[in-house]
């Protein structure tokens, strides 16, 4: 091992929290260097995420809709980790993580990377100030440190059983680390429901500007993860809008919201079902599955 290296998607710095917590303490445990991979804009997604066998990976999304984002699909499609060691992480807004945990690990592990470990952690719901507010928070990163310590442990127990050659090798053997999720063919993304069971599709909605706050300062164009947001017009959308809440939350002065009623509904529904409860931090060790088999 030659080095750590943090990489992540995150609109609003929860995942990136999160992730380079563990992947610092991770390099500190092992007396390694620590680097930070961030694909959070889009000027970072021109070409693929590559890895070597030499690298450990701490490598995080948040959870849309209970999935991977799905605009992030077809990009990490191409990510080649060659033998990397890797740690999944996926940060959930309070409610559930549902398959995005035991997706993050698929799409490394096709990658050829050796998963050797996996978290869920909670940070402030995209959507909300209420829903995991503050959070990830002291407890939620000293959790982290823990799982990182673990973590940092089941790599050298990798390292050691490693047999020298080709970084295909790696691989030979090391069976899939378990967590919960279902299969690839099962997965479906969490549908937004109203009391009656309806759907609520807000998949157009898009922030509106209240002009009187906004001061043109252009913070929320060049926070878009998707680069949707018009400079010359930030009122004005280019492209897709993923509720990553980048541009509500980063905005100086309070001058993105939303109106739609769906939306707004939704959110008031997951406050109400979620707000009152703190979901914890989960974690699993590749030793620990190996050892129940």
């Amino acid at each position: 091992m030659k080095k750590v290296k943090a990489v992540f998607f995150s609109p609003t710095g929860t995942t990136r929290a999160v992730v380079c917590h563990i992947a610092r303490e991770m390099a500190s445990s092992l007396a390694l260097p620590f680097e930070e991979a961030d694909f959070t804009l889009p000027s970072a997604r021109n070409e693929p995420l590559v890895f070597s066998q030499d690298d450990v990976v701490v490598f995080g999304t948040p959870v849309y809709a209970g999935r991977v984002p799905n605009v992030l699909l077809k990009f990490l499609g191409t990510m080649r980790a060659e033998g990397a060691l890797a740690v999944a992480v996926c940060v959930y807004g309070n409610r559930n993580f549902d398959d995005a945990l035991a997706e993050i690990r698929d799409l490394l592990s096709q990658a050829g990377a050796v998963v050797v470990a996996a978290g869920a952690f909670v940070g402030e719901h995209s959507f909300s100030t209420v829903l995991g507010a503050g959070r990830p928070d002291a407890d939620d990163l000293a959790k982290a440190a823990v799982f990182a310590q673990a973590a940092g442990k089941e790599a050298e127990r990798m390292l050691a059983g490693r047999p020298e050659g080709p970084a295909g090798e790696v691989r030979a053997g090391v069976r899939v680390l378990p967590v919960p999720g279902r299969s690839q063919e099962e997965r479906v993304y969490y549908q937004p429901r109203d009391r009656h069971g309806a759907g609520i599709d807000i998949r157009k909605v898009k922030p509106r500007v209240d002009r009187a706050k906004c001061n043109d300062c252009k913070r929320c164009a060049d926070v878009c993860p998707m680069g949707s947001i018009r400079r010359e017009n930030v009122e004005e959308y280019t492209g897709i809008c993923i509720k990553c809440g980048a541009c509500i939350k980063k905005c100086p002065q309070g001058a993105r919201y939303y109106d739609d009623p769906g939306y707004l509904y939704h959110k008031e529904e997951l406050e109400a079902m979620y707000a009152g409860r703190r979901a914890e931090p989960v974690w699993f060790l590749l030793s620990e599955a190996e050892g129940r088999e």
